[in-house]
């Protein structure tokens, strides 16, 4: 039957007038099915672990399984594209961290631009590196192995895991505000290239905190200082590198992001969750013993971190004309 105009108007603006469901209301409703947290890096690093340890929490919290999917591959460009291509829905997540920065600009040729088309929904931690060296080398403090590296240059081996990692740049981004000419050595890995320091074949290194901390303890390493704006509570004695070198400061930091469009209501109530789990004290030890603190912020503040962090390791990257493996 065909109703008049009249009549069909009338009903279409009734309707228009009842209540519809909130989008509160709809945003309560998620997740009704399985989330997946895509890690772009192999399982058992810590950027895995902090997936696990925050996939654990939202699943106690929010009543489905958050399932944690290993994606590695190209410098974690394989699983960021994954994600960027996944239906905005809040049901594909991704783990960003410093390298989804650092890719910005080491990568020529991208299938996505990572601020555009990744929402940041809440930082997880950040993780200083250790900038240490074999006890063989002669310096002992940062400032004697700034003035060893002056009177050599080009004699100081500096190892990382791999050329545009985070660890390396934070040696080219040392290399940039001291001044020095240090011949950089990547490894696959930053398994292999601590072997190598502690064989004394590398003299020094920008290593992370997990990886590298028990060799310092057991004085198979000699740290000279972290990176990170503050001291560490796991090396409270040790000085910053911006204590020698003004101006410096980097750090691995974690944190979760969403495909472009993914509802504000889902970003919020993720957002809420995990600074719930990060409030936690649990889980604030367990980041702790990784030698981190947490990252808990607003996704806009999350979102102002990634793109400063872009802009920083751009220079560094030009600088150190870093080419990915």
């Amino acid at each position: 039957m065909k109703l008049p105009r009249r009549q069909f108007l009338l009903l279409a603006a009734v309707a228009a007038a009842l209540p519809a469901p909130s989008r509160f209301a709809w945003a309560q409703a998620y997740p009704a099915r399985p989330v997946r947290i895509v890690v772009p890096f192999a399982a058992g690093g810590s950027t895995d672990i902090s997936a696990r340890l925050i996939g654990q929490w939202l699943s106690e919290r929010l009543g489905q399984q958050f399932v944690i999917e290993n994606r590695p591959g190209a410098g974690s460009n394989i699983g960021t594209e994954l994600v960027v291509n996944a239906p905005p829905d809040g049901y594909t997540l991704l783990l960003v961290g410093a390298s989804s920065a650092i890719n910005a600009t080491l990568y020529e040729k991208l299938n996505f631009n990572f601020l555009r088309d990744i929402t940041p929904v809440s930082g997880i931690n950040s993780v200083p590196f250790i900038m240490a060296v074999n006890p063989s080398f002669p310096a002992k403090t940062v400032s004697e192995f700034i003035a060893y590296a002056r009177a050599n240059p080009g004699k100081v081996n500096m190892a990382s895991g791999g050329n545009g990692t985070a660890g390396h740049l934070s040696g080219e981004l040392f290399k940039l505000l001291a001044g020095l000419n240090m011949v950089h050595v990547p490894y696959r890995g930053e398994a292999p290239a601590l072997t190598d320091m502690l064989a004394g074949h590398v003299q020094a290194m920008f290593g992370t905190m997990p990886a590298s901390i028990e060799y310092v303890r057991a004085g198979k390493l000699r740290a000279l200082a972290v990176t990170s704006a503050r001291r560490s509570e796991l090396l409270p004695d040790l000085p910053t590198v911006g204590d020698f070198v003004p101006g410096y400061e980097t750090s691995a930091w974690q944190g979760v992001g969403a495909p472009k469009n993914t509802p504000a209501e889902i970003i919020d109530r993720l957002n809420k969750e995990i600074n719930a789990g990060l409030a936690d004290p649990k889980i604030k030890a367990r980041v702790a013993d990784m030698g981190g603190t947490v990252l808990a912020d607003s996704p806009a503040n999350f979102g102002k971190l990634i793109a400063d962090e872009t802009e920083k390791w751009g220079k560094v990257v030009k600088f150190s004309g870093a080419k990915p493996d």
